[in-house]
């Protein structure tokens, strides 16, 4: 069930804690590595709450089609919102566990709830633009905290899983994984301060169930 945050979107400043790590594709199926392009911005929200925040900054075509949260700190999806200009995301993947799971190391185990994905038609609603997002808010643990976040994410505890279609040139598929080392801090401010400027023109909000 979503819960309703009022303007949660909108606090979020540039001096909120915030830090952006990359992704590293798991999969081998003949198609472009676009791990360079795809990113999540992991933010401190209220008091117990986290949203993670991606986003694609194409250079070679492709979607985030499909998100996966492999445990760690978090207790329960909240929410699911997306920039207005393209993306359209549910709560519940569909498949339930990232593609190629097997291919992580360890493997990757989907916590069950803990998925995303784009609604029909797929590739165009997943994040396909550097303009596009989506964000996933979660509350925590009882008596976890943002920090502990940021270290179940170093320690591999937390993972954080994408399914990548319609890659060019070929039209195909890959998945990836979060890295545990954060992009450095002068990257990420930059990155973060241009995900606010699609923060600041976001005049929809859309709750899934």
């Amino acid at each position: 069930m979503a819960l309703v945050f009022g303007s949660f979107l909108f606090f979020y400043a540039p001096q909120a804690q915030a830090t952006l790590f990359g992704f590293s594709k798991i999969t081998n199926n003949g198609n472009t590595d676009v791990g360079s392009q795809l990113s999540v911005d992991v933010t401190a929200g209220a008091s117990g709450e986290v949203l993670f925040k991606f986003f694609n900054n194409v250079g070679t075509a492709s979607s985030i089609t499909d998100i996966y949260f492999d445990d760690g700190t978090l207790l329960a999806l909240a929410t699911v919102t997306d920039s207005d200009n393209g993306p359209d995301f549910s709560a519940g993947a569909n498949p339930g566990e990232l593609p190629g799971a097997n291919d992580a190391s360890p493997d990757f185990n989907t916590t069950a709830g803990f998925s995303a994905d784009s609604n029909t038609p797929i590739t165009a609603n997943g994040v396909n633009a550097a303009n596009e997002w989506v964000a996933i808010l979660f509350t925590l643990k009882g008596g976890q905290t943002f920090a502990d976040t940021l270290a179940a994410i170093a320690d591999g505890s937390l993972r954080i899983g994408l399914h990548v279609q319609g890659i060019a040139p070929q039209g195909g598929s890959d998945s990836y994984v979060n890295n545990n080392t954060p992009v450095p801090e002068p990257i990420s401010m930059l990155l973060f301060g241009t995900g606010l400027v699609g923060v600041g023109g976001y005049v929809r909000r859309k709750f899934k169930k």
